[in-house]
């Protein structure tokens, strides 16, 4: 990088923008854009409102940093600037074709690689530090598991807008983005907000398997399939058990439909890279997994963090979906299985596989000794 493009003194900041670029260009990210450490009434407003529909289901840590959601300061009561860093994660093939692999578990794009989080939040630790010698200014990194609310940010800094779909939508990425921030006390120039680009288009809340959209701009995520399958701790109900098909982590659905994909390219980071026809299990595999098998096959991935027995319940319900009769004999030995929730799933699975005579030879044998209500309803309601 050529010392022309720094600036000269911590506040000669007229060289910043541009050097910022190119030091965000070399750690890996396709866009860098600088707002005001403020997400603005407006998406404050939009917080409140999905809170008091309790759009969050059971992910409460929403609800308990919602205080500190409504502005960045609360994280940090010296920030001024934000400077929102996008990194791509195009993948090289549709992934809506993935959904017909249904004896195979489709694993939502960002989660095929390495763990994001720790890749995106080293990205960031390096242009913060570079930057902090270049101006003399502390600095702060976050990634998504901070209560900031980097979308909005993102969008005041320039580098894209939230979509119908409430993810940032990017002219240059699409829908395929990470997002990183660095919050500092210096006061820089402001790069103009991005205006909404979605227009009259609503695919991606036409594509939802699950109807989790109510409106444009709003998502009920107990409904959404995503948090269904990583967020969602406990037996996943009937209504949405056959349309999460293969879905055995997160839905790329309403991403994948975005037209502006259309702009998108590649992951530029291997480690984040999703191959097409690589990166999809088979079913059998996954169905004989215990939790150390889960844990080391899963190793540095954001999948791990869903744990073996949610894992396991997604595995299960794709296994029924799948209409694949060769999975039955890695199913059945579930309904002898420790936790209930795997019991359940499993009687699930079999209801969809297995012949209407066997079947019922099964409930004969397991119902009666069965302690668990929710398990038995599973057998009792199939």
């Amino acid at each position: 990088m050529s010392k022309s493009n720094q600036p000269s003194k911590p506040n000669a900041h007229k060289d910043l923008r541009g050097w910022l670029i190119e030091a965000a260009a070399h750690e890996g990210f396709l866009l860098a854009g600088i707002g005001p450490a403020d997400i603005g009434p407006v998406n404050r407003a939009g917080l409140a409102a999905f809170l008091d529909d309790a759009f969050e289901g059971d992910m409460g840590w929403l609800r308990d940093t919602a205080a500190k959601r409504q502005q960045p300061q609360a994280m940090w009561p010296d920030a001024k600037t934000a400077i929102v860093l996008g990194m791509n994660y195009g993948p090289d093939h549709d992934p809506m074709d993935n959904l017909a692999a249904k004896s195979a578990g489709n694993i939502s794009v960002y989660a095929r690689g390495r763990d994001y989080h720790d890749l995106v939040k080293g990205k960031l630790k390096q242009l913060a530090g570079q930057f902090a010698a270049q101006t003399g200014h502390a600095v702060k990194v976050f990634v998504d598991t901070a209560p900031l609310m980097e979308k909005p940010l993102a969008q005041i800094a320039g580098i894209g807008w939230q979509g119908k779909h409430t993810n940032l939508v990017s002219r240059k990425a699409g829908s395929w983005l990470f997002l990183g921030v660095i919050l500092t006390d210096a006061i820089l120039p402001y790069d103009t907000p991005e205006t909404d680009h979605c227009g009259g288009c609503r695919q991606c809340l036409d594509i939802c398997p699950t109807n989790a959209f109510p409106a444009p701009y709003r998502l009920d995520a107990r409904r959404c399939i995503s948090y269904l399958t990583i967020e969602h701790k406990g037996v996943i109900d009937r209504s949405f058990r056959q349309a999460i098909g293969n879905r055995i982590f997160g839905c790329d659905d309403c991403l994948a439909i975005c037209p502006w994909n259309k702009f998108a390219s590649l992951a530029k980071e291997q480690k984040l890279a999703a191959k097409a026809g690589t990166d999809l299990p088979p079913l059998a595999d996954l169905l004989r997994l215990d939790d150390a098998g889960f844990r080391q096959f899963f190793a540095g991935t954001p999948v791990r963090r869903a744990g073996y027995e949610r894992f396991l319940r997604n595995v299960l319900i794709a296994a029924g979906n799948s209409g694949d009769t060769s999975l039955m004999p890695m199913v059945t030995p579930f309904l002898d299985h420790s936790s209930a929730l795997l019991r359940a799933m499993a009687i699930w699975a079999l209801r969809q596989l297995a012949e209407d005579d066997i079947w019922q030879g099964l409930r004969r044998v397991y119902l009666p000794d069965e302690g668990d209500q929710t398990v038995r309803h599973e057998w009792q309601d199939n």
